[in-house]
Parts: C-alpha cells; structure tokens; sequence
C-alpha cells in the first residue's frame, strides 16, 4: 500500500490555527514543533535582546521575533521560522513594506537548540539558512554553553563562554560576549 503526502503551501501554512505548536514548511513538507523550554527561551531573548537593543539604536534595520516565518523557496514552499532574525535598512529600503511572510532570508538568523533537537537538524537547518541567501547564522546550544557561528558553507566557528558573537560585516558594531547569553 503506497501513502501518499499532500505537500502544503505557504498560503496553508499561513491560514493554520494557532494551537501551541510551532510550524515550519520545508519544501512543502509540514514540521511541527512543541513550544520551546526553558533555557531556549532565557537564551533566545538573551540574544534577541541584545541585538535588537543595537539595532533600533544605530537604526541598522529590523530584529524579528521567534516565529516569524520567512520564505525561503517555491514550488514546493519552505517557510522557516528563526528564533530571532535581523534584516538590514538596505534591505528594508528596497522592499517596502511587505505583508505575510518576509520573502527570503533574513541577514542575520539565530537558532537555539533545544534538548530534543537532533544535531544532524539543526546543522541542516544552518545550512539551508545559508543555501537560502543568510549571510549569518548563529546556533546556541544552552547544554553546551556555546555559539556556532555560520557565516559560509567554509567558515564556520564554535566560540565558547569566554569569546564574543561579532556581527562585523552583518550587524556593524554588535558585539556579544557568550557570558552574557548564558548568565
């Protein structure tokens, strides 16, 4: 017996019930994920915090909030969901103002990994933030107490509780010692 899977669509995906979990689309397959814990949580806004606090006040863009979807691709749709992104004012500038979802990557996007997350998923989901045109990724792991920093397919970087997150290049200026996500 053959099962077949309807693919969705991010017009789907965006008209979903609000029912506690979170929904990513990764070419037209549907990905839910229960609510995040903890230290994902402390960790995130710890973050999110920090790097929208330098962006409003050097006016570099938009920091954006845990689910916020941005489509990646089309035909299928792959809608993904960071736990907090940025997008520069150049950027802004050039689009205007959009409904939906933000279309294509942000500049900037930040994951934490959380304790049923799956090392070779969250690698992958880096990388397809990359693939889709993110000029940085930042993945926390709160267990480990580190910050994998993705900025290419070749340079990748783990800094540990005594470096800094730099967003030289991505985010001028925004610099962020791991003590402070972690404290």
């Amino acid at each position: 017996m053959t099962i077949e899977s309807k693919q969705i669509t991010a017009e789907e995906l965006s008209r979903m019930p609000d029912d506690g979990f979170r929904r990513e689309l990764v070419k037209g397959e549907l990905r839910e994920m229960t609510p995040a814990g903890n230290a994902h949580g402390y960790v995130a806004m710890n973050v999110g915090v920090s790097l929208g606090v330098h962006v409003k006040a050097n006016n570099l863009g938009r920091v954006y909030a845990a689910e916020t979807g941005f489509k990646l691709a089309s035909n299928p749709d792959t809608v993904m969901a960071p736990d907090a992104a940025f997008v520069s004012r150049e950027r802004l500038d050039k689009l205007g103002e959009t409904s939906g979802y933000w279309p294509g990557a942000p500049d900037l996007v930040v994951e934490v990994v959380s304790p049923n997350d799956r090392h070779s998923e969250v690698v992958e989901k880096a990388l397809a933030w990359l693939k889709a045109g993110c000029r940085m990724v930042l993945v926390a792991d709160p267990e480990r107490r580190t910050v994998t920093v993705y900025r290419s397919l070749q340079e990748i970087r783990i800094l540990t509780e005594n470096d800094a997150i730099d967003g030289a290049g991505v985010v001028p200026g925004w610099k962020l010692p791991l003590a402070e996500i972690f404290a």
